[in-house]
C-alpha cells in the first residue's frame, strides 16, 4: 500500500468504501441513483442495530462519494473510534453483514495501518502477502474475507506481485472468479474469532451505573444516551481552561443533583473511574468520605458533570433554523419507509410511546449517519438545545431514584493472575500450533499406524511425568546435550515443532561477507592500519615458537596431565572452604564397608578425609534442590526458574509450603 495514503488517514480513524462489483454499462448518473438507494436500504437495515449504540467519537455513516480518478463512484465514510478500538471491529462486523445482505457490493477498510483485517490473521497470510503487495487486493464480499491472489504453476488467475491492479481490475477479477479470490478457511477463521459474540457483543460492552448527577444531566442522558461520550471525553481530556468554567457551574447547578442511572461503555466507564479528581471548593461539589456507600455514585456523577459542563462553555444557544424538523428533509421519507419496510417499528402501533421513542431515536440516527454534515451542530449545542426544550422537573427525579434498575459490577476492570495466565496460554497455544504447521506436513507421509502409536505413547508419557521430579533432571540433561543452531540455544520441544535446516554454502558466503574473506572485499584503509599491529604480533609469536614448543606439538598425555594438575589444584583449594557442604553427596558407605581390604587403616573403616574424598556429587539431587529454591524465592512470580521449565514443557504446581 502507498505509505502516503496510510499517513493520511488519522490513527484513530478507520475508512470504509463499498463498490459495485458490477455497473452493467450503467451511466454514472444510473449508477449514482442506485448507489444513494442502496445508502438509504443499508442504513435502514442496520438501524435497529445502531441506534442502541453509544460511539467513542463518531458514529457509522454511510454516503455518495462520485468517480474520482481511479476510485469509482462508491458509499463510504469514516469514523473516529478514539480510544476504543471495539468501534472499529463492529465496524467491520456491520461490512460483512451488508455484502452479505447486499451481494452487488464489495467492501474495502481500512486504518493507519492499511489492511488491518491482515495483521489479524497475519499467522495465516501466504509468504508473498504484505504491506506491500496488499493494495487492492483485500475485499469484504459476500460476507467473507477475499484476498486477489497471484498467478502459480495450478493456476494462472490473479495479479503478480510487481503489478498493483486497479479497482476497476480488482473488482472485475472479484467479480468474475470469486472463489479462487476467498480467503483460506484459516485466515476467515481467525477474522471470525475476531468478531465472535456480535451483535450481542453490543450490550455485553455497556456498563450501567448509579451516579449523582445535576438534573440537567439528567434530562439530557434521558433522551440522548449517546450524548455521555463526548461529554466523558471532555473530562477524559480536561485541561486547567475547561476547568475554569466548572468553578460557578451556570449550566448545570450542583444543588440540583439526582441520583440516575447512566449506561456507559467499557471504556467511557474505565476513563471516568480509573482518573483520580478533586473537584475545586469553588464548584460546590463536595464528595463524602471514601467509606460512604454511596461514594462511588457521587465520584462518577461530578466528573460526569464537570464533562458536560466544559462541553456547554465551549458552546452557545443554536439558532431556531439549526432546530428545523428532520421530516423537512427530502431524505427523511424515503428512509422512513425503509425503516417501515424492514421492521424497525417491530410492529408496534403509531402513537404508542415505545413507537414514539423508536422514532425519537430514529430521526437522532438518521441527523448523525444520512443528514448532511452541513447542518450538524457540536455536542454543547445539542445539550443547550435539549435543556432549552426540555423543562426541568427536579420532583419526577427524585422519585425515580428508588426505581433505579441494578447497577453493573465493575470486576472486570481487575484481572486476575489466573485470567492472566489463561490469555498467555491461550496466545502462546496459538503460536505453536501455527508454527508446528510445517512439520506435522511431514509427519504425516509416515504410516498411520507408527504416528497414533507414537502420540499415545508421547500423551502417556506426559500423563504419567506430571510433576514427576524425574522429569526436571531428564529435561535440563535433554537440554544441555541437544545441538543447537548458530541462533542460539533451542529447546528441546522447539526442535521437535521447528527443525533445523542448515546450508553450509549459504553459511560459508554469509561468514565470508561478514569477516571480509575476500582480500578484494577489504578496504585499502584496513589494511594500512592495521600492518604494524600484524608485523609486531608475527615477531612476538616467533620469539615464542623458538624459545618452547607451541601447544599444537604437546602430546595428548601432557594436556591431560596438565589439566589434571589444574584440577587438583582447584580440589586443594576448595577444600578449605564450605562449599562442598552446600551440595548433596552420594552415600557410598555401604560399599565401602564390603571392600574393606583396601581401607588404609586395615579395620574395614575409612578415614573421613578418604570418605570425603570418594564421596561424588548427586547431580539429579542438586539440580533438583536448586530448581526448586528458585522456584520457591520467585513467589509465584515469573523468574529464570520457572521461565527455564516451562521452555522444556514441565509445568510445575503452585508451592503448597510456605516454609
Amino acid at each position: 500500500m502507498d505509505v502516503l495514503q496510510m499517513r493520511s488517514i488519522p490513527e484513530d480513524m478507520v475508512q470504509y468504501k463499498l463498490f459495485l462489483v458490477q455497473t452493467n454499462g450503467m451511466s454514472s448518473q444510473q449508477t449514482e441513483e442506485r448507489l444513494k438507494h442502496l445508502t438509504e436500504e443499508m442504513l435502514a437495515k442496520v438501524a435497529q442495530l445502531l441506534v442502541q449504540y453509544i460511539w467513542q467519537d463518531q458514529p457509522f455513516n454511510l454516503k455518495y462519494h462520485p468517480e474520482k480518478g481511479d476510485v469509482p463512484a462508491h458509499i463510504g465514510g469514516s469514523t473516529r473510534y478514539g480510544d476504543n478500538i471495539e468501534d472499529e471491529w463492529f465496524i467491520v462486523y456491520l461490512l460483512l453483514h451488508l455484502t452479505e445482505l447486499f451481494p452487488e457490493l464489495a467492501a474495502r477498510v481500512e486504518d493507519n495501518d492499511g489492511d488491518f483485517l491482515l495483521i489479524e490473521a497475519a499467522d495465516h497470510l501466504p509468504k508473498w502477502l504484505n504491506p506491500d503487495t496488499s493494495e487492492n487486493r483485500v475485499f469484504i464480499y459476500r460476507g467473507e474475507l477475499h484476498i486477489l491472489p497471484c498467478p502459480s504453476k495450478s493456476s494462472s488467475i490473479g495479479f503478480s506481485l510487481d503489478v498493483v491492479p486497479s479497482l476497476a481490475q480488482a473488482l472485475v477479477l472479484l467479480s468474475a472468479h470469486p472463489e479462487v479470490c476467498l480467503a483460506s478457511p484459516k485466515i476467515r477463521s481467525a477474522l471470525k474469532k475476531r468478531l465472535q459474540g456480535y451483535p450481542e457483543k453490543i450490550k455485553a460492552n455497556l456498563h450501567r451505573a448509579h451516579c449523582f448527577i445535576p438534573a440537567g444531566v439528567a434530562s439530557v442522558l434521558a433522551q440522548r444516551p449517546d450524548l455521555v461520550a463526548p461529554a466523558v471525553s471532555a473530562f477524559y481530556l480536561r485541561d486547567p481552561v475547561d476547568l475554569q468554567a466548572c468553578r460557578s457551574f451556570k449550566t448545570f447547578p450542583p444543588d440540583t443533583r439526582v441520583l440516575a442511572s447512566v449506561t456507559f461503555t467499557r471504556c467511557l466507564y474505565a476513563q471516568l473511574q480509573q482518573q483520580q479528581f478533586t473537584p475545586d471548593r469553588r464548584s460546590d461539589f463536595d464528595l463524602p468520605p471514601r467509606s460512604h456507600p454511596r461514594y462511588k455514585a457521587h465520584e462518577l456523577g461530578t466528573k460526569l458533570a464537570h464533562g458536560f459542563e466544559i462541553l456547554c462553555s465551549k458552546s452557545r444557544l443554536p439558532s431556531s433554523e439549526a432546530d428545523t424538523p428532520v421530516s423537512c428533509n427530502p431524505q427523511w421519507k424515503n428512509f422512513l419507509e425503509s425503516l417501515k419496510k424492514n421492521g424497525y417499528f417491530r410492529g408496534q402501533l403509531e402513537g404508542s410511546a415505545f413507537h414514539k421513542e423508536l422514532l425519537r431515536s430514529a430521526e437522532i440516527f438518521f441527523k448523525q449517519s444520512v443528514a448532511s454534515k452541513s447542518s450538524s451542530i457540536s455536542a454543547g449545542e445539542e445539550i443547550l438545545q435539549l435543556l432549552h426544550n426540555s423543562p426541568l422537573n427536579l420532583e419526577e427525579f427524585k422519585k425515580l431514584e428508588s426505581q433505579l434498575p441494578p447497577e453493573d459490577s465493575d470486576s472486570w476492570l481487575e484481572i486476575t493472575s489466573q485470567d492472566l495466565e489463561q490469555l498467555l496460554q491461550e496466545r502462546s497455544s496459538r503460536v505453536a500450533d501455527v508454527g508446528s504447521e510445517g512439520f506435522s506436513s511431514a509427519k504425516q507421509k509416515r504410516p498411520v499406524e507408527e504416528a497414533s502409536g507414537k502420540e499415545e505413547e508421547e500423551d502417556t508419557k506426559e500423563e504419567e511425568a506430571g510433576y514427576s521430579l524425574v522429569a526436571v533432571s531428564q529435561g535440563m540433561k535433554d537440554f544441555l546435550n541437544a545441538m543447537s543452531s548458530h541462533e542460539g540455544a533451542e529447546a528441546p520441544w522447539s526442535l521437535q515443532t521447528q527443525p533445523f535446516s542448515f546450508d553450509p554454502g549459504s553459511m560459508a558466503n554469509a561468514l565470508d561477507k561478514l569477516l571480509g574473506g575476500k582480500e578484494e572485499e577489504l578496504d585499502s584503509d584496513d589494511l594500512d592500519d592495521d600492518y604494524d599491529d600484524d608485523d609486531e604480533e608475527e615477531e612476538v609469536a616467533n620469539e615464542t615458537e623458538e624459545g618452547s614448543s607451541g601447544p599444537a606439538e604437546m602430546s595428548a598425555a601432557e594436556t591431560l596431565d596438565s589439566l589434571k594438575s589444574y584440577m587438583d589444584q582447584m580440589d586443594q583449594e576448595l577444600q578449605s572452604t564450605n562449599v562442598g557442604k552446600s551440595f548433596s553427596q552420594t552415600n557410598y558407605k555401604a560399599c565401602v564397608n564390603n571392600d574393606s581390604s583396601r581401607s588404609p587403616t586395615g579395620d574395614g573403616l575409612l578415614t573421613e578425609e578418604a570418605e570425603e574424598e570418594i564421596q561424588p556429587l548427586d547431580i539429579d539431587v542438586n539440580l533438583v534442590a536448586n530448581l526448586l529454591e528458585s522456584l520457591s524465592s520467585q513467589a509465584g512470580l515469573a523468574g529464570p526458574a520457572s521461565n527455564l521449565l516451562q521452555s522444556l514443557g514441565i509445568q510445575m504446581p503452585p508451592n503448597s509450603d510456605p516454609s
